[in-house]
């Protein structure tokens, strides 16, 4: 756990929920009746939604991807080295 949030961090995050009830039909016929959708966001949307970045994956069945949730975490999320301040996916720029 890290006594204090490094500077090149997202910081503290929150995750957030959008729940589905709609059922989602999957390319091998099956379905999902409803599903949670969690995700993370960091920044503000400027006016035109110009500085957005969707991180899409399959290399893990986290949401977490930079920051922390708590202090107590032991680590960050997973792509923590590569987003944030003055990394390739630099919330500086994308804020």
């Amino acid at each position: 756990m890290p006594q204090s949030i490094p500077s090149d961090s997202v910081g503290l995050v929150k995750p957030q929920v959008l729940h589905f009830e709609q059922a989602l039909r999957l390319k091998s016929g099956s379905e999902l009746p409803n599903f949670d959708l969690v995700y993370e966001t960091y920044g503000k949307l400027n006016k035109d939604r110009s500085n957005t970045v969707l991180v899409c994956h399959a290399l893990s069945g986290d949401h977490h991807v930079a920051g922390y949730h708590r202090m107590e975490d032991k680590k960050p999320g997973w792509w923590d080295n590569c987003i944030g301040p003055g990394k390739p996916v630099d919330t500086d720029k994308f804020l």
